[in-house]
């Protein structure tokens, strides 16, 4: 059996001081079966939520289903009709200055005749842990993959790679 292999597809993002309220990853090749988005490093100001969206589709087209706990509590969120997934912490669930470390696998991803589903995992440095499902009901192929935060920005670095059968 093949190894799978993983290629970086562009240059990582780094975002200083400031942040930024969007990054797109635009012109992805279709010759990969899997992305893998990892997002190191990343704070959120106040009120910033991490967001993917597919293609500038900001339509109400995402659903999403979040996990998460510290230690001490633990509880899951369920959006469906969004335009947008989730697919890490908000800063309002802890200090905006806590670094987060966020993994995000988008399966099948040029596929054009199903609909396209991702994991997400991330941790926080404080001690919070959380994991995502999320759907984007379409079958076009990914082409461009943009992560956005609800309000405010957000710093640190984003690559994508790509995974491919060797």
């Amino acid at each position: 059996m093949a190894n799978p292999t993983m290629t970086l597809i562009g240059s990582p993002i780094v975002v200083g001081s400031g942040g930024v309220s969007s990054i797109t990853f635009s012109s992805i090749p279709s010759t990969y079966t899997d992305l893998i988005l990892v997002l190191g490093s990343v704070t959120f100001s106040s009120g910033g939520n991490p967001q993917i969206q597919y293609n500038g589709d900001t339509a109400t087209n995402y659903s999403n289903t979040d996990l998460y706990g510290n230690g001490t509590s633990a509880g899951s969120t369920r959006n469906t009709s969004n335009n947008y997934i989730n697919v890490g912490f908000s800063a309002t669930n802890g200090s905006s200055t806590e670094p987060s470390t966020i993994i995000v696998q988008v399966m099948n991803y040029a596929n054009a005749t199903t609909y396209k589903t991702l994991l997400g995992r991330g941790n926080r440095a404080g001690g919070e842990t959380q994991t995502n499902v999320g759907l984007w009901r379409s079958t076009s192929a990914i082409t461009s993959l943009t992560v956005k935060v609800a309000s405010g920005s957000m710093t640190g670095t984003a690559t994508l790679y790509g995974i491919a059968s060797a």
